[in-house]
């Protein structure tokens, strides 16, 4: 049997209440204002937010000064509702690993506030319209830009990556890259090196990001047979990786200023913020190393530092052009 069945199976054979309010009698009696949440809870906001983080300064950077606010507004609610999209169709496709697991046992689709049926015509819905509403508002390369991460990581990273390969999150990051690409190309209709540098810098800060989360809850994953970097490697193998990563991704960061494209003060934030990055990861890695296990490793310590690390990243790439 497929790990799907498997999944399935298991479900299925969970106590009523847990699943039971798929039924059309308990739909009945959730209140609107519950169903509405629901829904937006499908689209993720708290990622979403992290994508629009790294949208918007790179228009500033591309228009060198403020773009247009309308632009700004339209941008940022087409990428709301493709990231949305997205991230609906993942939760309907991972609805039976996501009831076997502690930190996605909430997830709409598995309490029943929203049947599977709802999930995927939501996320369809959102996918169509926020491409038309790319083409029609921003530009058709947005667009395009915008339905090809969509389509990348609901089928490359969810339907094939994520529960074949331990490199599911390092390529199935590039989705998360594209939003750079988007801010720059909705401001200019055009590519550059600058928004090709900071696509890298989100392509290698993915998974130091991402592996640290993993290696918390890496027992839900090792439950549903995801193979995250921390299920089939040693904490001490997983370390190394984040370092490995953490210096490309500090590295690539600088290349933006010799290039021409920042100045002063971009440098001195990703200098400042890359260090105390490294000085983590290294951390990390010596308690590691160190053979610490359970809360002692401080694995989230780096995790909540690499959120504040792009969102100082990002706000420097907008006010650069300020101070030049």
């Amino acid at each position: 049997m497929s790990l799907s069945g498997v999944c399935v199976t298991a479900v299925e054979s969970r106590p009523p209440g847990v699943l039971g309010a798929n039924s059309a009698s308990n739909r009945g009696q959730r209140p609107f204002g519950a169903r509405v949440k629901a829904f937006v809870a499908l689209t993720k906001p708290r990622i979403i937010e992290l994508l629009l983080i790294t949208t918007v300064p790179v228009m500033f950077l591309a228009e060198q000064g403020v773009p247009d606010l309308w632009l700004v507004l339209a941008t940022c609610v087409g990428g709301y509702l493709s990231a949305g999209g997205a991230n609906a169709l993942n939760m309907y496709i991972d609805r039976d690993i996501d009831a076997l697991m502690e930190r996605t046992a909430q997830r709409p689709l598995v309490t029943g506030m929203v049947t599977p049926r709802e999930g995927l015509v939501f996320g369809i819905s959102l996918a169509v319209i926020s491409t038309l509403w790319f083409g029609l508002l921003v530009n058709w390369l947005s667009a395009w830009l915008s339905l090809g991460a969509l389509l990348f990581y609901v089928v490359v990273y969810t339907m094939i990556l994520k529960r074949r390969t331990a490199q599911n999150i390092v390529w199935g990051g590039i989705a998360g890259c594209m939003p750079v690409l988007i801010g720059w190309s909705a401001v200019t209709n055009s590519m550059s090196w600058a928004a090709v540098i900071l696509f890298l810098v989100i392509f290698f800060w993915t998974p130091p990001h991402y592996w640290p989360l993993s290696m918390k809850v890496k027992d839900d994953y090792a439950r549903v047979g995801v193979p995250m970097l921390p299920v089939i490697a040693s904490n001490k193998v997983v370390a190394r990786q984040i370092v490995i990563y953490s210096w490309v991704m500090v590295a690539v960061s600088l290349l933006l200023t010799p290039l021409g494209y920042t100045g002063w003060f971009y440098t001195a934030v990703a200098l400042a913020a890359g260090g105390w990055w490294l000085w983590e990861a290294h951390a990390l890695q010596n308690r590691a190393k160190g053979g610490v296990t359970g809360g002692k490793l401080k694995e989230m310590r780096l995790f909540h530092w690499s959120i504040t690390y792009v969102s100082l990243l990002f706000v420097a790439v907008a006010v650069d052009p300020f101070l030049r």
